[in-house]
This record gives structure tokens, C-alpha cells and sequence, in this order.
């Protein structure tokens, strides 16, 4: 089963993630590639893989990605091979990616794999708040370009399984675990 976080950057996607991952057992994740620069909080193969915009565009160019797109100026995609290779290990993945990665996924592989999509949704003058108390703080330029796309990511909701409020971090999380517990049963119903 793969479960996908979404929602507008400052939402809050990695940091419940992060909390799954130590809830959870049979959980794991899959970082997308990027070839933005690392952040100080980042983690080579956790948060990310990095590797440089030649590099990305190798990729794209032989195949190697099921979904990429440009975001805040960076590209950012899935590898066939890594998540090829979680779907085989039986687990549960959570994935955090853009609105465009999340209907690409869906449509490329709903017939192969269950797939829950999760937008996670927080008030724009609460997530501009959140940008700037980050601890990787982000230039004012890269503030405005993520607020900017507010509106579009919002949009897109009806695409999703489920929307959630993300303003109690706890509270959300609890949520998020009931669903995956619930989809995870239903799927081995069938």
C-alpha cells in the first residue's frame, strides 16, 4: 500500500511522516530526488536524494523516474527502481509529494498498488507563520514563490482521499494512523 502526503510546503507532510515512521512498524518511506541543495535538517537518503540537475536530467532522459516535476525551482521526481523495490518488501509506504506527483502516481499505477492520498490543508497566514519560524529558515523570495502556489495546491483537493487540518500536530497524526490501520484492513479484505 502506498500512502501519499500532500499538501502546500509548510504544511507539515515530513514532520508527520517522521512521526509514523517511529509509530508505526510496518511503515516506511521513500525519498524523491531532487536537485535542490541540502538543508541543514536534511538527510541524504531520508529526507532527499540528492544529486545535481545533470544528474536529474540523465534520469529523466533514460526512464528512470515514474513522475518529476519542477517545484520552487527545483526538480523533484520518484524513482521507478526504489519504489519498485518498497512495493516488494511487503510495507507500508508513505511518500510526501506535490499535488502534480500525486495525480501522476495515481494514474500510473491505481491498477497495481493501493494507493490512499492524504492533503493535508493549514490556513495561508498560519503556513506563511510556519515558513518563517522554520529552523531552515527560507529567503523571503522562496517564502512568496511557496505562497504563491497556495491557491493551485489548494485546488486540487478533490483529488484527494482525504483532507485534513493540520493544525494540532498530534491530533493529526492520531487521525492519519486510523486511517492507514482502516485502509490496510480493507485492502486485505478484498
Amino acid at each position: 500500500m502506498l500512502v501519499i502526503l500532500s499538501g502546500v510546503a509548510g504544511a507539515g507532510k515530513d514532520t508527520i511522516k517522521k512521526e509514523l515512521l517511529k509509530r508505526m512498524d510496518k511503515i516506511t518511506t521513500l525519498p524523491s530526488y531532487t536537485d535542490r541543495p541540502p538543508r541543514a535538517t536534511d538527510v541524504a537518503g531520508g529526507t532527499y536524494n540528492f544529486v545535481t540537475s545533470s544528474e536529474f536530467e540523465r534520469m529523466i532522459q533514460d526512464g528512470e523516474l515514474y513522475e518529476y516535476s519542477v517545484h520552487h525551482n527545483h526538480y523533484y521526481g520518484t524513482s521507478k527502481k526504489l519504489l519498485n523495490e518498497k512495493i516488494k518488501s511487503g510495507k507500508i509506504i508513505v511518500k510526501d509529494i506535490d499535488v502534480n506527483g500525486t495525480e501522476d502516481l495515481v494514474n500510473l499505477l491505481k491498477n497495481d498498488i493501493k494507493i490512499v492520498t492524504i492533503f493535508l490543508r493549514v490556513p495561508k497566514h498560519e503556513l506563511k507563520q510556519r515558513l518563517e519560524n522554520r529552523a531552515d529558515k527560507p529567503s523571503p523570495k522562496e517564502i512568496e514563490l511557496r505562497l504563491n502556489r497556495f491557491d493551485y495546491e489548494e485546488s486540487k483537493i478533490g483529488f484527494y482521499d482525504y483532507v485534513l487540518k493540520n493544525n494540532d500536530l498530534e491530533k493529526t497524526v492520531q487521525i492519519i494512523i486510523s486511517i492507514i490501520e482502516n485502509e490496510y484492513k480493507l485492502q486485505k479484505d478484498m
